[in-house]
């Protein structure tokens, strides 16, 4: 068995662990670091295009991302929080493109309008409270609120075409939203960093084992073309989507403990007609049916994939046991321990209305997606969509005092002596990804990013490091106006 050493291991080639070794070679051209990936080319999984909605969650149009208060007023914390992590990865892909690292912004992030659309008296009065607390917000006050059937017609002409106007509608609308090809950017991050000395990749490298050393190294072990390797970190980062869980719980450490996954799968109605997709350019976010999980909000967008623009509806949810796309039905069942077992039960028995949801999403056919999209575009015809199937997400399921629960975030776990870091959970993903891998480097070089070079190097990267976006929300704006040029997402009417 052949045994390499390394500084830095990255397991999995999607959004996370690039960004996190890009960052890593950014601060330090020295460092050696190896990335294996169990698939045999880079972004596949989650990552990939088609396997995600590719929105830039910023919640502007995500419903599920603010809540009702009990006197009937909106609370927009979460909503501000995602907004300004986002404004993190703009940030960091703009220093990237303005380094020549990134290919030209339009081979991977597009302004696509990002719109919340509701129907009914009580929908809309919920979204017009909606839209009163975050248009006072500076990250908002670009939000549009209208109830004008002329103005709608004029922001999503394809979902107001020959619909009755028996009900009250209202939708609201930014429109520097964007739509993200995640794949094209980790693609690129990768064809980056294998330019650089000491950065090697392993493609078709399954990891089967993780253990720490006496000297806090740790010792992965992975099987590559039919031979085993091993491979000696001094860090080693999870970042394998789906696959992460199984990982941290092998590595043993204590972090780890009472963490299990509840994996849902995704399809997408796809349509490639191009007198619709020509009629269509936004992301209509609707609001969720009763006892679906967030990521199951339905929402018709246009795509744009390698330069062909297309309209997706989705997701619909459906139940396996695999945690991975290309993954097995056992990895589920493998994944349940004795530290667990009872959080795992207890959701399982709290969350009946969710797995009843999941079972009659799977015994939906064709005509009956197409039904569902037809609250969006009434007059779509089932001939004009065809199936596509999404990647995998693996909710996190945690244990609590009272059993466990359900969580449907995105939650980085690092270990006591900062020697491990895996990523978890769903959605807002990889729109948060550059936050949440600098809070891993703080939270496992603690001693190297406080140092005035790391120091300098981050507040190039990203100007607003060390400082609160959510606070000094001047500087929200400063560098928003930045990242909207250079990144090519200035809406048309302000590039006068």
């Amino acid at each position: 068995m052949t045994t390499n050493s390394v500084d830095v291991l990255l397991v999995g080639a999607g959004a996370m662990s690039t960004t996190l070794g890009v960052l890593l070679k950014e601060l330090d051209p020295t460092i050696s670091i190896t990335m294996l990936e169990r698939l045999d080319s880079i972004a596949q999984e989650s990552t990939d295009g088609w396997n995600n909605a590719g929105t830039g969650h910023a919640a502007y149009c995500e419903l599920n991302y603010t809540s009702e208060n009990a006197d009937g007023t909106t609370n927009i914390d979460k909503a501000v929080n995602i907004n300004t992590a986002f404004e993190v990865s703009l940030q960091f892909w703009s220093y990237l493109v303005e380094k020549g690292l990134l290919p030209s912004p339009k081979q991977f992030i597009n302004r696509v309008p990002h719109l919340s659309f509701v129907w009914g008296d009580d929908n809309v009065k919920s979204l017009k409270s909606r839209h009163k607390a975050m248009s006072a917000h500076p990250a908002f006050k670009e939000m549009q609120y209208s109830e004008d059937i002329d103005t709608l017609n004029e922001w999503m002409p394809l979902i107001m075409r020959d619909r009755k106007n028996t009900e009250k509608l209202a939708a609201t609308r930014i429109e520097h939203g964007s739509d993200v090809n995640f794949g094209a950017i980790a693609r690129n991050m990768t064809k980056h960093l294998t330019s650089l000395s000491d950065f090697n990749v392993e493609l078709n490298a399954n990891v089967s084992d993780l253990k720490q050393q006496k000297d806090g190294s740790w010792d992965v072990e992975f099987n590559q073309n039919g031979k085993n390797n091993k491979v000696n970190a001094k860090f080693v980062f999870l970042g394998a989507g789906g696959g992460a869980l199984p990982l941290l719980q092998k590595s043993g450490v204590k972090e780890a403990k009472g963490y299990g996954g509840f994996p849902v799968s995704g399809q997408w109605l796809v349509c490639e007609k191009p007198e619709l997709v020509e009629q269509h350019y936004a992301k209509v976010y609707g609001a969720a049916p009763i006892g679906a999980p967030p990521m199951s909000v339905p929402h018709l967008d246009t795509r744009i994939i390698d330069g062909k623009r297309a309209i997706l509806f989705g997701p619909f949810a459906g139940f396996t046991t695999k945690f991975l796309k290309n993954g097995s039905k056992l990895d589920m069942f493998k994944s349940i321990q004795a530290d667990n077992l009872i959080p795992m039960l207890r959701v399982g028995k709290n969350n009946m209305d969710l797995t009843k949801y999941l079972i009659s999403e799977v015994k939906q056919s064709h005509a009956d997606r197409c039904d569902s999209l037809r609250n969006f575009f009434p007059n779509a015809s089932n001939e004009d969509w065809k199936l596509a199937y999404a990647g995998q997400r693996v909710q996190i399921i945690k244990k609590t005092e009272d059993g466990g629960k359900l969580e449907f975030g995105t939650e980085a776990i690092t270990s006591e002596d900062g020697t491990l870091a895996a990523l978890l959970g769903a959605s807002p993903g990889a729109s948060t990804t550059v936050n949440t891998m600098i809070k891993i480097l703080e939270s496992c070089f603690k001693e190297r990013i406080s140092s005035s070079e790391w120091q300098t190097k981050m507040k190039e990267m990203v100007p607003s490091y060390g400082q609160s976006l959510v606070e000094n929300t001047d500087l929200l704006l400063e560098v928003r106006k930045h990242t909207l040029e250079t990144l090519q997402l200035k809406p048309v009417e302000s590039e006068s």
